[in-house]
């Protein structure tokens, strides 16, 4: 690779001879780094495997750390390297230079997918506003945290929910440069300097560490620029310590003589993080993701220095290639995997859905390479203006095919900017998702108002239960097929809360069996959100409910990392109880994923009911399996009683009311009805 780099290439630049004096930087002859690209594909395709399959690469999250570190690391050795020649920092050209880098793709991207997204499904657009807004003006993190939004438990999904660490890295290449020359000045040694980094990286550590809260939504620890800035710190450590005379600690001979075992040290636990790591383990916010960023470090540091058999590896063709384009394809890959999922909807691992994943890796990839030669190259090349002219002068050139496409394009560009203001201005307040929670939460409270006192039977009944005699305990999945359950099951009661998890059934359950309310037939499903992250709390709740009610307990459907292990493990557990049973929910929605809402988790109203069947059906073969009646025959009964407590609840009331002519009815003097 030739050492010759134009300007558009400054991100991967450094100085290469020692310069002597406080401000000094690294260089004799400028060069970009050999395997830095590597690592940024590295990078990039653990977010990708993270995004298209989470139980493949649990911890791919971290390769955005990665980038964090690389990036503080290049823009503290630009910046250093300009103090060191110019003897300042041009901040408006600086900015400039980012902005070039960054706004052409990011751009493209919004105004790209946004109309692309109003044509799919308008459920992608929920929220449009905001996150345009935010990927524009690089605030995305604080404005997703200021609406409460949830990045690793959202239910909806967000059209640029990646765009979070694009604004964390602006806001550092917005305020470092400052900080960084008056720390130059206050600090005179390159040691001193290194050491101010880590301090401020340590602190930001603290942050995340003391604000997370094991159980409890992390997206404010995750998004903040503040918990967030370890890694860029880290990598700014590690830029002053090699702009030391004679490379600080990563020139001396020690390091060159161990630098390769200590890259493959640091990938191979780089690997087994993100192998292992997963969102909900409290020590990814308490020394995880910091590990994670340590590692890149090394990572780079073996990178700097005399070609090695690590730096020709990380240097390959292929990884190159995909490191150039990094950026590019971390911002098109989550827009494209959303709108090529409602396309066509699938069951997550089947075939058809490995197909889609397929087609959104490949036109992720090719939609990179495309803006990447069209739209960021000739920008960074040319600057804003001169780009702007060049296009002009295609747009009168005497070439008649030069001339329509470069009609064509500017056409489309407009109407893409035109269609991108109409999407945001129609974009609904809320997801259908959303809208579906809020009624099916109004029919459970309504549902609750059945609770009455139970009284304990002396003899266990393993009959088919009709839904007065059942109770459902869960969390938002029951929410959203409250009207299926309430059809399918007339008179059932539920408990259930979005965002509930395994050690809130404990405590749902526990304070209905103090009232005495918990019914002769209990339905449970919890998990949605974290799955089973202890499976002593599934052993406490069952135990609770005792073993002669009929338990019918729920499995989970999701692309989360945690879905195959939690639905085995419910399995295991339920094995061990006769009166219980799984429920396989994620078998039946497999089957028909179309009957999915836009998230891809809750159902739609149609699959609400199949819900329904599915818990019905479960009690039915539960009650065939204890008391030997066949399974359709038990419905059948149960389906009769049903209808003849109903005749009877309604012959009564006809009654009451020929007696009680004049008489105020038991719903007007506040009785339960």
């Amino acid at each position: 690779m030739t050492t010759q780099v134009r300007q558009e290439r400054a991100d991967d630049r450094v100085s290469g001879r020692p310069v002597q004096g406080r401000s000094s930087g690294r260089g004799a002859t400028s060069g970009r780094i050999e395997g830095l690209d590597g690592l940024r594909a590295i990078a990039v395709a653990a977010v990708l495997v993270y995004h298209l399959r989470p139980a493949s690469l649990p911890g791919g999250y971290l390769g955005v750390d990665m980038f964090f570190v690389v990036s503080g690391f290049l823009i503290t050795t630009l910046l250093l390297r300009d103090l060191a020649t110019r003897h300042r920092i041009d901040l408006p050209q600086f900015w400039l230079r980012r902005a070039r880098r960054l706004l052409p793709a990011l751009v493209t991207v919004v105004v790209t997918t946004v109309p692309l997204a109003w044509f799919v499904e308008r459920d992608l657009l929920v929220g449009v506003a905001r996150q345009t807004l935010g990927a524009l003006t690089f605030s995305s993190n604080w404005l997703e945290v200021a609406a409460g939004s949830r990045d690793f438990t959202a239910t909806s999904p967000q059209l640029f929910v990646n765009f979070w660490s694009l604004a964390v890295e602006e806001q550092f290449y917005l305020l470092w440069p400052l900080a960084l020359v008056g720390l130059v000045a206050a600090v005179p040694r390159a040691r001193g300097r290194a050491l101010a980094a880590l301090g401020v990286a340590a602190v930001s550590a603290v942050l995340m560490a003391g604000l997370h809260e094991p159980g409890q939504d992390a997206t404010r620890v995750y998004y903040g620029t503040d918990t967030h800035l370890f890694g860029l710190m880290i990598g700014a450590a590690l830029a002053f310590a090699w702009a030391a005379p004679g490379g600080g600690p990563v020139g001396t001979a020690r390091w060159r003589r161990w630098r390769g075992p200590a890259a493959v040290v640091a990938l191979g636990g780089l690997l087994l993080l993100m192998l292992t790591l997963d969102q909900a383990d409290p020590w990814t916010f308490r020394g995880g993701i910091v590990l994670a960023s340590v590692l890149t470090a090394v990572l780079v540091a073996a990178l700097l220095g005399p070609a090695d058999p690590f730096q020709r590896l990380l240097g390959a063709r292929p990884l190159e290639w995909l490191g150039q384009r990094s950026y590019a394809i971390y911002l098109w890959h989550w827009p494209v995997i959303l709108i090529t999922g409602e396309l066509v909807p699938t069951a997550y691992d089947s075939a058809g859905h490995w197909l889609m994943r397929g087609a959104a890796l490949v036109i992720s990839l090719a939609l990179a390479a495309l803006s990447f030669l069209v739209v960021e190259q000739p920008v960074r090349r040319l600057g804003f203006r001169g780009t702007w002219l060049r296009v002009r002068a295609a747009r009168t050139s005497r070439l008649p095919g030069r001339r329509v496409l470069a009609r064509l394009g500017t056409g489309a560009a407009a109407l893409a900017v035109v269609a991108t203001v109409a999407a945001v201005a129609v974009a609904p307040e809320r997801s259908r998702t959303h809208e579906q929670l809020l009624a099916g939460q109004e029919r459970v409270e309504v549902s609750a108002e059945r609770a009455e006192v139970v009284e304990p039977s002396p003899v266990a009944d393993h009959s088919m239960p009709t839904g007065g005699e059942i109770t459902g305990f869960g969390d938002s999945i029951v929410v959203t097929s409250a009207d299926g359950l309430e059809a399918r099951l007339p008179g059932v009661m539920l408990d259930a809360v979005s965002n509930r998890q395994w050690p809130d059934a404990v405590t749902a359950v526990r304070d209905r069996l103090a009232e005495g309310t918990v019914r002769r037939a209990v339905f449970l499903d919890f998990g949605t959100n974290a799955g089973v992250e202890d499976p002593a709390l599934v052993r406490r709740v069952l135990d609770a409910l005792g073993p002669d009610r009929l338990v019918v307990v729920v499995n989970l459907y999701g692309g989360s990392y945690w879905v195959p292990e939690a639905n085995a493990t419910l399995a295991g557990i339920v094995a061990d109880y006769p009166n219980a049973i799984v429920a396989d929910w994620h078998s039946a929605i497999s089957a028909r994923p179309e009957l999915l809402q836009a998230d891809g988790i809750h159902p739609d109203l149609e699959g609400a009911y199949l819900y329904a069947d599915v818990v019905a059906g479960a009690f039915a073969q539960l009650s065939e399996r204890l008391t030997g009646v066949p399974g359709e025959e038990a419905v059948a009964v149960s389906e009769e009683a049903t209808a003849a407590s109903e005749e009877a609840t309604a012959v009564s009331g006809e009654a009451t009311a020929v007696s009680g002519e004049g008489a105020p009815s038991s719903t007007e003097d506040g009785a339960t009805p």
